[in-house]
């Protein structure tokens, strides 16, 4: 007889290898037949709605590692409020205008003034939806559970048309209105930008000191003194209107050499040593605001520049004489609106300056400065030159600097709501909680939105203008330009005449004659995102508004997040979240920020067919999101380890669960062995600590209580111990039973446990086993934390008896490496306990040899000295000796009792007799 024949080895069809670059496109080839989606939608009918609100990723290129950052971080999401009580629907959505698709075409060689704008606008729409279909497959192959072929694209007519209502009802609340003021402007991009498409990076710029002549010191000054200016924009000088002090701060009138300087008394030191002053003598002193009124000389053209007062004026840089352009900075602009300045902005929509800089129209402003260093030189008005490097704001687009510059624009107001804007954000839940601090600061100090850009690609600013030149934005307008757009698309504006996009018969007081035009720029492309609530939330049927969540990357604080909220809190009064959760970015291995110069950049679709996407998807679970996250090809390696120690944790449980009927063999809780207990509690601890991970979004807890649930509380400790019961005893065995009702709770729980993060190896796992009624584990719920009653007691004995059976396997690991003796079964255990210890051991019932896995424990009266050969520990004492007798051929336990049976001569009693009943 073959003795090894009649073992209950582990018995299952599921791999040990998952071959996942090839097995889970099959799957999700599978989900896609089978409509998974709307299995799992239908499966949570009737259940209370749970929105997570989709952020759109730009439709442009390949996905990015961020990309499969944020899509994934939102499937655990969605995948684990389906499968907890919740109808959670996921509708990806895209964000399709603006100008890196107006770029794209141009990069392939598309020339836009060959064309009308509305050829020209179809040419991106065609691009655009190119663009999604290629993410789209590719999201698809990360394992993303949602509404593919429903997404939002907001492009779509459906979404524009509710974009215009949320522009309409803004307007007639009085909060869109259109103004001269300085924005930021890209040359680059011939366009207005909002803060959200600005990036800092550092410049090298010219930093120059300008004397303004006094010409009428007002009986205070004598004149002919020379106030100084600094500034690092010397393009900006033809621009002077003003020079700006603060009225409470001190200024000194200083003697140098020949000349007389003006400059703040706290910033004299700074400026003696920037100037390199030798004998500098203060004169006398004045308080800013006895200076207003001062006139002095522009030291480039025959005007003059007023001394006006400011409280934007501080000593933390310069002279404390501020060079006021308010054509080209915002506390420039305000100042000059109180005094009546008037705005100058001598440079055009390239960057080039105009006549209205005399001697220097035609140069680009970048150009402009040397030759306006050179001008103010001549006139011995430069004081000093040099060039500093500095953070600088640039297009985040183009990558070009940008600048400040007064142009006709629209904007919404978010000053008349800012009280409410904040509100709303204390009234939201932010994780990590310092998400709350940097939005509500951001509104705090934000200025009014500029939504209006100069360019074709985007949903049009729906203003017509009468004769006289009033805007037109009325109720009856939105919504009739509103029905256009969606039964036509926004194209429409650009295609039909004027009179066709205003309601029939419309008259208006302003058009005596009936002759209307209509505005040429186009929304703000975050505008168009910002209404997805609306567009979205608010008009899908199944959504639901506001959004349990919004999760995007922490750059959308100042991006989607504020957009959403302004224009949110603007039509409805509420924010379009209750919670808000905010990820880092990936960096490279070293902590660098990926990049194609450097070569480090990481491909979703490179790990992918490498790896699997359960891979990435585990790594993106084991990750600190809310920092900023590492990612590099030894990272993925011990992922991928953990990903195997997971995967022969389920191969265990289904190899053993062979044969084994839940309804007819699971023994009730009270049935079991106390060890069998305590794993169940063990067990339910993780089912309690992963569900709340889930919902306090901190996957990596979830992660980690997994892995060390297999690896440790299973693999090496429960699955060790287990094997001799579960390969020796017959199918009947109550101990063996009680092994198989663990195994196969903790198989069902973990199952579930983790499909939300590896979706394609729980479906398999749940293919593979026995008496499911459902075809995958995303049609069943989270497993229920139960009730056991008081386990404490149990708990603390096992944790006791786990610290005995480390000092064992460590005395025993001793004798192994001083050759006592070889593999743990043959070896015997004598243990000299302490009263303590002895109690403990002399009160387990379970076999202790099976326990620790060795072929004889003894455990002698706590009053017996150990011998000098005993190892000693804090509580114990414990001899290793080799195990005498012969070694079984069947379970390999080495016991003095083999031979006993003459039928069955190499084996023990207990093989014996299982072999016998066999046959």
């Amino acid at each position: 007889m073959e003795y090894k024949d009649t073992l209950l080895m582990p018995k299952t069809e599921f791999p040990m290898r998952g071959n996942l670059p090839q097995r889970e496109p099959q799957m999700q080839e599978k989900w896609n037949e089978e409509n998974i989606y709307e299995k799992v939608m239908k499966h949570n009918e009737g259940k209370p709605t749970f929105v997570l609100h989709d952020g759109p990723p730009y439709a442009n290129g390949d996905i990015h590692m961020g990309h499969a950052l944020n899509k994934v971080l939102k499937d655990f999401i969605v995948r684990y409020y389906n499968m907890n009580g919740y109808r959670a629907p996921y509708v990806p959505g895209w964000d399709t205008h603006g100008l890196p698709i107006e770029q794209a075409l141009a990069n392939k060689k598309v020339n836009r003034k060959e064309m009308s704008v509305a050829d020209f606008r179809k040419l991106c729409e065609e691009y655009a939806y190119e663009q999604v279909e290629r993410q789209k497959e590719q999201f698809k192959r990360l394992g993303i559970l949602g509404d593919w072929d429903n997404p939002y694209i907001t492009l779509q007519k459906d979404y524009e048309a509710e974009q215009i209502k949320v522009f309409g009802k803004m307007a007639t609340k009085g909060l869109i209105y259109k103004g001269l003021k300085p924005v930021y402007w890209s040359p680059s991009s011939e366009s207005a930008l909002a803060e959200a498409e600005i990036e800092y990076k550092d410049k090298k710029s010219a930093s120059i000191y300008v004397a303004f002549t006094v010409e009428n010191g007002k009986g205070l000054l004598d004149g002919g003194e020379k106030f100084i200016i600094w500034t690092t924009t010397p393009w900006t000088i033809p621009a002077n209107l003003a020079i700006s002090l603060n009225p409470d701060l001190e200024y000194s009138v200083v003697h140098v050499n020949n000349d007389k300087f003006v400059v703040a008394s706290g910033l004299l030191n700074t400026v003696k040593t920037e100037l390199e002053w030798e004998d500098a003598v203060v004169e006398k002193t004045f308080k800013g605001q006895e200076l207003e009124g001062v006139e002095t000389k522009h030291p480039l053209y025959d005007r003059k520049s007023p001394i006006i007062l400011g409280d934007h004026v501080t000593t933390e840089a310069g002279t404390g004489c501020v060079h006021t352009a308010p054509g080209h900075g915002e506390d420039d602009f305000i100042v000059g609106q109180k005094y009546g300045l008037g705005v100058l902005c001598p440079v055009n929509e390239k960057g080039v300056l105009t006549e209205e800089a005399p001697g220097f129209e035609g140069l680009f402003y970048d150009d402009a400065n040397k030759e306006i260093t050179k001008a103010l030189e001549e006139k011995n008005a430069l004081l000093k030159l040099k060039f500093i490097t500095h953070s600088y704001a640039h297009d985040w687009r183009t990558k070009k600097p940008i600048i400040y510059r007064a142009t006709a624009q629209w904007f919404a107001s978010i000053a008349a709501i800012r009280n409410e804007l904040m509100d709303a954000v204390k009234n939201t839940k932010w994780f990590p909680a310092w998400g709350e601090t940097r939005l509500f600061n951001m509104v705090r100090d934000r200025g009014d939105w500029c939504i209006s850009r100069q360019r074709v690609w985007g949903v049009p600013i729906p203003v017509f203008y009468a004769e006289n030149g009033q805007e037109i934005i009325t109720e009856e307008t939105i919504a009739h330009v509103s029905g256009l757009f969606r039964k036509h698309g926004s194209n429409c504006w650009f295609e039909m005449d004027v009179n066709d996009l205003l309601p029939e018969g419309f008259t208006h007081p302003g058009s005596p004659n009936g002759t209307f035009t209509k505005e040429t720029d186009i929304m703000d492309v975050w505008f168009d995102s910002g209404s997805s609530h609306q567009a979205v939330l608010a008009a899908r049927e199944g959504l639901s508004f506001p959004a349990d969540v919004y999760l995007e990357g922490s750059d959308q604080y100042r991006g989607w997040f504020n957009s959403s909220l302004s224009t949110s809190v603007a039509v409805t009064g509420q924010a379009p979240y209750k919670a808000v959760v905010s990820h880092g970015f990936v960096l490279d291995g070293e902590g660098r920020k990926m990049s194609k110069s450097i070569g480090n950049i990481v491909v979703p679709s490179k790990i992918m067919n490498q790896y699997g996407s359960d891979i990435l998807r585990l790594w993106v679970s084991s990750v600190d999101y809310q920092a900023d996250v590492r990612m590099s090809d030894a990272i993925l390696k011990q992922v991928a380890e953990v990903y195997r120690k997971i995967r022969n944790t389920f191969r265990f449980l289904l190899g053993n669960l062979d044969g084994f009927n839940a309804e007819t063999d699971a023994l009730a809780f009270e049935e079991l062995r106390e060890l069998d207990q305590y794993m169940l509690v063990k067990l339910n601890d993780v089912v309690k600590n992963v569900r709340q991970s889930y919902e306090n979004y901190e996957f990596a807890a979830v992660y980690h209580a997994i892995q060390n649930f297999c690896t440790i509380d299973l693999s090496s400790f429960y699955f060790d111990l287990s094997k001799d019961v579960l390969y020796i005893e017959p199918k009947e065995n109550k101990d063996r039973l009680a092994i198989q009702t663990v195994l196969h709770e903790a198989l069902q729980a973990l199952t579930r446990l983790v499909a939300p993060i590896l979706p394609h190896t729980a479906d398999e796992v749940w293919s593979h086993m026995s008496g499911n009624t459902v075809d995958s584990a995303m049609l069943t719920e989270m497993p229920e934390v139960k009730m056991y009653g008081d386990t404490t007691a149990l708990v603390e004995k096992w944790v006791s008896f786990m610290a005995v059976r480390d000092d064992v396997l460590k005395a025993l690991e001793v004798a192994r490496n001083e050759k006592v003796i070889g593999k743990s079964l043959t070896a015997a255990v004598k243990i000299y306990p302490s009263n303590e210890a002895y109690e403990l051991l002399t009160s387990i019932n379970e076999d202790l040899n099976q326990l620790l896995i060795v072929s004889k424990v003894e455990v002698v009266s706590p009053d017996t000295n150990a011998p000098e050969t005993a190892q000693s520990f804090e509580k114990l004492s414990i001899e290793v000796t080799p195990a005498t007798g012969e070694t079984c051929e069947r379970c390999w336990v080495v016991t003095e009792e083999v031979g006993l049976d003459q039928d069955h001569p190499t084996l023990c009693k207990r093989c014996a007799s299982v072999v016998k009943n066999m046959a």
